[in-house]
Order: C-alpha cells, then structure tokens, then sequence
C-alpha cells in the first residue's frame, strides 16, 4: 500500500524548515507560514491514501503547500475563486514551478475547473510541441516527470548546467507560447 512509504511521524523534524524557508519567502508573514504548513500537514494526514509514491515525501508535501499558498491568496484576493497568484520558486535543484498558480484545486473539482484544466493542459502541450525535441523531452522529464537532474544528464550526455540552460529556454518559449495562447 502507498501509504506506508510516508511517514507522518516524521514530517515535522525532516521537513518544517524547509517548508518553513520555502512559505515565509511567499507570505511574508511568520504566524501565516505557521498556519499553512500546519494545514499542509492535516491535509497530508487526510489525503495519505492519493500518495502514489511517484514523488518524494516532501515532494508531494510542496505540492499540497503549494496549494495551501494559493488557497491563501484566493481568500485575500477573490475573483470568482481564482486568485491571480505568482508564485515563483527554487528547490535544492533549482528548478521552480510557474504555471500552477493558474490551476484550479485539485480537492475543489467542478465542471469549470475541469473544463479549465482540460483546455490549461491541451495548451500546455500544443506549446511543448512547438519546442525543439530534444529541449520539449528534456523539459518535460524534469517538470513534468520529475526526473532527477542526474538521470536526465546520463540519459542525454549533458551536464547539468547544460540541462539548466535547456530548462532555462524552454520555460522561456513555454511562457511566452503560453502568454499567448492561454493567458490572453
């Protein structure tokens, strides 16, 4: 069973600082980054049974933050639910996220959200497929496969500050293609 590969005893002293670090960057503010990895913990706890185990622990512990963050800003800042939120990141690896800020909440679903989705996602890959192959391969193994920096360097012959400038452009052109075609 997936759950076993998480270990919630041990979130608080393997992760609180780095969530911590990660979250008082966004919110600016301590007693608010408090409360949200609070929150990212219970629901962690809550939603242990969707762990896949595709993504590390903490992997998938930012990506719940992540939302909580989202979440956060949606309530100060209220469109219709839709909060207009950039969140830029960096991890160890240097790679950050730039797109989720304009996803719906995946424990919020309704029709609107899936229709958004569906048309978010179509858009992301008609951008990709106007990336050259190997940078729309190489990208998408490390931002969307989650694949680690050294396998994907093995894979291809590169290094890794080679496959940081390859990242590098095709975020570039995906945001540029996506600034075009989804975020009129």
């Amino acid at each position: 069973m997936p759950s076993k590969q998480l270990d919630p005893t041990q979130w608080v002293k393997k992760y609180s600082d780095y969530l911590f670090n990660y979250t008082i960057t966004r919110v600016n503010d301590r007693e608010v980054a408090q409360d949200l990895i609070s929150e990212t913990f219970l629901a962690g706890l809550k939603s242990m049974k969707n762990f896949k185990g595709e993504a590390s622990e903490r992997t998938w512990l930012i990506s719940i933050l992540k939302r909580k963050i989202i979440d956060h800003y949606r309530k100060i800042n209220s469109k219709k639910g839709k909060a207009e939120v950039h969140i830029n990141y960096r991890d160890e690896d240097g790679e950050g996220e730039w797109m989720e800020e304009r996803m719906a909440d995946p424990y919020d679903k309704t029709a609107e959200d899936v229709i958004e989705n569906t048309e978010l996602g179509d858009a992301i890959y008609n951008c990709l497929a106007k990336l050259p192959e190997r940078q729309a391969e190489i990208f998408k193994l490390k931002t969307i496969d989650g694949q680690e920096t050294e396998t994907i360097c093995n894979a291809y012959n590169i290094t890794a500050s080679n496959l940081w400038v390859i990242i590098h452009r095709a975020r570039t052109a995906m945001v540029e293609c996506m600034e075009k075609n989804w975020l009129q």
